[in-house]
């Protein structure tokens, strides 16, 4: 059974007539009545009754066409849709994205991408960088805004930019009158990090660890926003992105910048390698690059 037989049925059977359905058709009408001829005997039952100027349907007829024009409107709509999906006229991506990037970066790039994209839905799925690779791998995200290192060679890994982590105080912080800190400085000092399995907490630890500054942790929290309030009223320290130090507002920590080496984190894109990312994703991918330059 293929596609053209169907039309050629729904044809005749709207013209009444073989001649003009072939014109309708723009095919020959021997062509025409041997296609259907074919699919009668497919289905081992005859479809039209043929007369001299009409056919008409036979009861087996009658019960097909309702099943031949249900198949053409569904393939109609499978072509309409591919053509949207092509031209991002309609769509849907599925990002992941660490909870400490996710509304610092997001705003900005999803507002120019909704503007170009209207019709292209994007679901945010925030977590941790080990549950973003679970997820990948699962093909349950199209891709993932983490933070390196990435140790998954299945993962198509993209660096996107480099962030200082910056130091964040209390407002009255003896620290926040000196024009330079030193990683010495802090000794002493109780961190707030984040809790475990979140990189940013291993990263402002091993940062510390490295540079031999034996950190003494008093808080830990799965929230930047806690840990900031935290800091804020003055129970600890911190070290935060740069994208979350520069949303400054009433009511912030003081934040500076260590001597160098400076504390960073490296923001990369990953996907499965296997997995290509669909025209939508890979629009996006594009829009949070472009956003990144100007971080």
């Amino acid at each position: 059974m293929e596609m053209h037989q169907l039309r050629y049925v729904v044809a005749v059977a709207r013209a009444g007539n073989f001649s003009r359905a072939a014109e309708q058709c723009h095919v020959s009408q021997p062509s025409l009545s041997q296609q259907i001829k074919k699919l009668e005997e497919e289905l081992g039952e005859r479809l039209f009754d043929r007369m001299k100027r009409e056919a008409q349907m036979t009861p087996h007829g009658e019960a097909f066409l309702p099943r031949a024009l249900k198949i053409l409107e569904e393939v109609d709509v499978a072509k309409r849709e591919a053509s949207d999906a092509h031209s991002l006229l309609r769509g849907r991506v599925i990002l992941g994205v660490l909870p400490t990037i996710a509304p610092y970066l997001l705003p900005a790039v999803l507002v120019d991408f909704v503007k170009k994209f209207p019709g292209v839905e994007i679901a945010i799925h925030e977590d941790t960088t080990a549950q973003l690779l679970k997820l990948a791998n699962a093909c349950e995200i199209d891709f993932a805004i983490a933070s390196r290192p990435i140790q998954d060679p299945r993962m198509e890994v993209k660096d996107l930019f480099a962030e200082e982590l910056r130091l964040a105080l209390p407002p009255r912080h003896p620290l926040t009158r000196k024009r330079t800190v030193r990683l010495a400085d802090l000794e002493e000092e109780p961190f707030i990090v984040m809790k475990e399995g979140h990189c940013l907490g291993d990263q402002v630890l091993n940062f510390c660890e490295q540079r031999n500054l034996k950190a003494t942790v008093s808080f830990r929290s799965a929230q930047l926003e806690t840990i900031q309030a935290l800091v804020q009223s003055g129970v600890g320290i911190s070290l935060v992105p740069e994208m979350a130090a520069r949303n400054q507002r009433a009511g912030m920590p003081q934040y500076r910048s260590l001597v160098s080496p400076r504390p960073e984190r490296r923001i990369v894109s990953i996907w499965p390698k296997q997995r290509p990312l669909s025209r939508a994703a890979n629009e996006l991918f594009k829009q949070i690059i472009a956003n990144s330059k100007d971080l």
